[in-house]
Order: C-alpha cells, then sequence, then structure tokens
C-alpha cells in the first residue's frame, strides 16, 4: 500500500469530507480490514458524485478491488462481491455512464471460489502495510484465534504510542492469536526479541505464516530476533520461561473464559516473580470487557496472587478502522 500522510484512521460522513483523496483513502483503509459494508460512508460518496462524476468512483476502485494489495492478499470473495455489489448500486443512482471497470471487477469475483481464508491488512502510520492471514469463520477447528480481535488492534495502537515499553527488551506475548499484535511492535517499537506464543496447534501455524509474511523471519529487516513458541499456561516450567527471559509482557483479548483465568494468574505472577532479573518486569494486558463479572474475577485473582494492576485511563488515539463502541480496558499488572 503507498505510503500516504494520512497517519491516522479518519472516520468521514456526508459532512466531513475534505476531498475526493480523503474519502477514497477511507474506503481503501474500511476495504482491506474488512470493515462492515453498512459502516462505508456512502453518504459521503454520493455527495462526491454529485460533484466529480464517476472519477471518485473510479479513485475508490483503483484503492480497493483494483490495488495489488488486492490481488496478493485479498480480502475474502465474498466480501469483495458484497462491496462491488453497493458500489455499483451508488453509481447507477447517482451517475448516468455506466462503468465497464466497475462491471468486471464484479464478473472476476462473481465466479471465484470461496476460500477458507482470507487477508486483512491494516496502514502503520508509516505509510507501510500488516497483512494479517485469517480463517473466514470467526470460531474455526475449536478456537477462536485465527482471526484478529478488537483488543488487539487496541493494544498494537497503545504499543505505537508507547514504544519505550518495548524497545530494546525482551517482549513475550500470551495468546498471540493471528499475530497483529506482535507483529505491529516488532515493525515499529524497535524490542530486541519478541516472542509470540500460543497453545493451540492451528494457532500456532497460522502465527508462523503470518510472521513470516510480514518478513519477521529475516532478521536484517528489522532487527528483532523474532521466535513463535508452544505456551501452555498450566503446564509452562520455570525453566522454559526463565529462558524467555521476558522484561515486558503483553496479551489482548485472553481475560474471556473464567475456567482459564486462574491458569493465567498464576503464568503471570511466575513470570513478574523477578527472580534473577535486573529490572522488574510489566505486562500489560488489553480487554474487551464483555462480561464484567468475569473481568472482575481475574483482578481479583490478581489481588490474592499478590499482584498489583493499575487501569491505564489515557486515551489512545485510533490508528485502525474498527469499532470502538464495545469497552475495552488496558491494565498494566506487576508484583
Amino acid at each position: 500500500m503507498e505510503k500516504t500522510e494520512y497517519s491516522r484512521f479518519r472516520c468521514f460522513d456526508d459532512k466531513n469530507v475534505e476531498n475526493v483523496h480523503d474519502l477514497a483513502y477511507t474506503f481503501q483503509v474500511s476495504f482491506f480490514a474488512m470493515c462492515r459494508i453498512a459502516t462505508f460512508p456512502w453518504a459521503a460518496l454520493e455527495k462526491a458524485l454529485l460533484n466529480s462524476s464517476s472519477d471518485v468512483i473510479l479513485d475508490v476502485l483503483r484503492k480497493t478491488c483494483l490495488h495489488p494489495i488486492c490481488r496478493e492478499k485479498p480480502p475474502s470473495v465474498k466480501y469483495r462481491r458484497l462491496f462491488l455489489s453497493e458500489l455499483i448500486k451508488r453509481h447507477e443512482l447517482n451517475a448516468s455512464e455506466p462503468l465497464d471497470e466497475l462491471y468486471d471487477a464484479l464478473g472476476d469475483v462473481i465466479g471465484a471460489e470461496e476460500d477458507a481464508l482470507c487477508y486483512k491488512t491494516y496502514l502503520l502510520p508509516s505509510g507501510e502495510a500488516v497483512s494479517i492471514e485469517e480463517n473466514v469463520a470467526v470460531i474455526s477447528e475449536g478456537t477462536t484465534g485465527l482471526v484478529t480481535w478488537e483488543a488487539a488492534l487496541y493494544l498494537a495502537e497503545w504499543a505505537l504510542e508507547h514504544p519505550d515499553i518495548f524497545t530494546g527488551r525482551t517482549v513475550l506475548e500470551l495468546g498471540s492469536g493471528a499475530g497483529l499484535t506482535g507483529i505491529v511492535v516488532c515493525r515499529t517499537c524497535k524490542p530486541t526479541k519478541y516472542v509470540f506464543s500460543d497453545c493451540h496447534r492451528a494457532v500456532l501455524e497460522r502465527l508462523k505464516n503470518n510472521v513470516a509474511l510480514n518478513g519477521l523471519t529475516r532478521p536484517d529487516s528489522t532487527g528483532v530476533s523474532v521466535l513463535t513458541q508452544e505456551l501452555d499456561w498450566e503446564s509452562a516450567q520455570k525453566d522454559q520461561l526463565g529462558r524467555i527471559g521476558a522484561d515486558t509482557i503483553i496479551a489482548a483479548d485472553v481475560v474471556y473464559d473464567p475456567d482459564i483465568i486462574g491458569c493465567l494468574v498464576r503464568l503471570l505472577a511466575e513470570l513478574l516473580t523477578c527472580k534473577g532479573q535486573q529490572s522488574r518486569p510489566e505486562a500489560y494486558i488489553s480487554s474487551t470487557v464483555r462480561n464484567p463479572g468475569t473481568y472482575s474475577c481475574f483482578k481479583n485473582e490478581l489481588e490474592k496472587a499478590g499482584l498489583k494492576h493499575l487501569v491505564l485511563t489515557h486515551p489512545v488515539t485510533q490508528v485502525f478502522p474498527y469499532n470502538r463502541i464495545t469497552s475495552i480496558e488496558m491494565i498494566k499488572v506487576h508484583c
């Protein structure tokens, strides 16, 4: 994806459009992140069509379905089909001349075979793109770890604003899932070593694919030593954790099941005991609070284990297009 001066995600509607380029950019970042079709600024597009005829549609099309990223790392077939159908409908309602490019693009996906996998691509402030291979289904192979969740996007945005937490450090991520947060940290925050971890076989395979997809298997590309490890919270041994030697521990959307809270807290206590480490490790956990009871239980268990936690209330600038209506909370955990 080409570099752009727009380093933060903007939300445009029919009352908030600076120019056609802004509008096309918003369509672009929303399309590659596979945002819900209904959330696109369609009213703003219709308004722009009144002034620029079909040029704005062509600009949107070139930045989405005709963009090189869409050929190499495309959103799902179904998603592209729905997007193009809506784009054609808006164009037909507001323009007199048909566009062959629109119908050609739709023709390409009408007969395409749907795959179980797709790609979501997110634009970093630098203009670089991070692409994540995901499962089309939210739940697949008995896990939800094959897709990216809002808390992971929020944690990645928080990391972009606090690179000092990661620079020059060894970072361990618990429950890395599809890998978005860690890839962003490795690409932007300059840790010395980054350890992705999970315990599900399919998730670990996806993690390895996404790490390679984003060039992190080449040490010369970022200067970060990157590892992907199996880490079972219940059976993790002290020597395994000691070999990792984490200075900073992060996790996103890991507090959702009451049955795993106990082993998660025990693991955090072991990681944060500071034995044999020059500095006190700290953990940062981003959670979508779906069940307040479960989340309160987690905080209570932290207290029982002698761990302190601090809710981080400073606002985090939104970089990626996702729903922030849900309650997401960041906490710092330390001993």
